[in-house]
């Protein structure tokens, strides 16, 4: 998109998204989303995610997001656990491994730079 916006969130509709095997440590989850806007460079994406329950790892980008509704607990390995659900806007860090353990669907806005 090339002009200013405005999106629905809890409304919009998302795309399947690749998980890896490997990432799932529980459950069956499944990964939706949705890229809104990315920068002609590419290192600048802004968009929709979503995840059903279950506990995943990762390894992060440098985001930002606001979780419009369900919760999560994100544990990150050598730092703090956090709780987040509808409201909450949590910060992650390039590199940090994470999991994810999904209590509800998870659905986010983001803005991640790479």
């Amino acid at each position: 998109m090339t002009h200013s916006f405005a999106l629905h969130i809890p409304d919009a509709e998302l795309v399947p998204e690749l998980l890896a095997p490997e990432q799932i440590l529980a459950g069956e989850p499944e990964v939706t989303g949705k890229v809104v806007w990315e920068s002609e460079d590419g290192r600048q994406v802004r968009g929709i995610w979503q995840i059903t329950p279950g506990v995943v790892t990762d390894t992060e980008a440098d985001e930002l997001f606001v979780v419009v509704s369900g919760s999560a607990t994100i544990e990150v390995e050598g730092g703090p656990t956090l709780t987040v659900g509808p409201g909450d806007m949590a910060v992650l860090r390039e590199g940090d491994r994470t999991t994810w353990t999904v209590h509800e669907t998870l659905r986010k806005a983001y803005a991640i730079n790479l």
